[in-house]
């Protein structure tokens, strides 16, 4: 198990991913313990305690952040056929608190935060997926999950969730071609036709995985959107397999 830190912006580029061996994990309803790491369910926020390494330059990032969700969410969807692999927001509507002793850096906004799991790998039902949500002007969060399976038919889950945890399914707009990335990554974007999907920044840029903050066009509105795009093939290449320690090292 791991804890995921990813920094950009004025204070530098951060990532953490050290996985822990279960000697370093303590866990009970309200806490979670990762080695020096800690996050804590205190009833209104989740508090997180990071206390970490960066890699591949050793650089710690130690601060806390909390996130203070507006509603908790009860909806939880298979994202394939078989219902091996399911996905559900649990504070799709929230507000985040930063501060950081290591690297200096404090700040708050907007926040996230779902849930996934899946009772085997990835790589048995699925091809590709692209992710992407937006907050939309009156505070609901609008989520569209584009996943394509070995099997079957793509599903598509478009969900828009409202600050209270409530959710009502909507109409997905048409997929778009973005731009290849540097690892010559394919993504798509489901964007209104009237509004392209445009590329501001692309925050993560590995061979089988893409991060992008993107301009679209969703439900009748220019939206912000963060996106992501995932290639499931390549997760599972020996090429990935053996570039994995410098990004994800493991500890006891």
């Amino acid at each position: 198990m791991a804890l995921n830190v990813a920094l950009y912006g004025e204070q530098g580029r951060r990532w953490t991913m050290t996985e822990r061996s279960q000697a370093s994990l303590r866990r009970s309803a309200s806490e979670l313990v990762l080695g020096p790491s800690r996050l804590h369910w205190d009833g209104q926020s989740l508090l997180i305690d990071i206390d970490e390494i960066a890699v591949p330059l050793p650089q710690r990032v130690r601060g806390r952040v909390r996130v203070w969700p507006q509603g908790l969410a009860n909806f939880i969807t298979p994202l394939d056929d078989a219902g091996r692999h399911r996905w559900g927001p649990i504070a799709p509507c929230a507000r985040i608190e930063v501060e950081l002793d290591k690297p200096g850096a404090k700040w708050s906004g907007q926040a996230y935060l779902d849930s996934n799991e899946g009772d085997e790998p990835i790589d048995r039902p699925f091809t590709e997926w692209d992710w992407s949500r937006a907050v939309m002007r009156d505070g609901s969060t609008g989520v569209i999950y584009d996943v394509r399976q070995k099997q079957g038919a793509d599903r598509v889950i478009a969900r828009r969730f409202l600050p209270d945890g409530r959710s009502e399914a909507f109409s997905p707009p048409q997929r778009q071609a973005l731009p290849r990335t540097a690892w010559r990554l394919n993504r798509t974007m489901r964007t209104d036709v009237y509004e392209p999907a445009v590329v501001e920044q692309t925050l993560e840029d590995t061979p089988f995985y893409v991060r992008s903050v993107l301009q679209s066009g969703l439900l009748g509105e220019r939206v912000t959107s963060v996106h992501e795009t995932l290639n499931v093939p390549r997760v599972v290449a020996r090429s990935t397999r053996l570039m994995l320690p410098w990004r994800m090292p493991r500890v006891r």
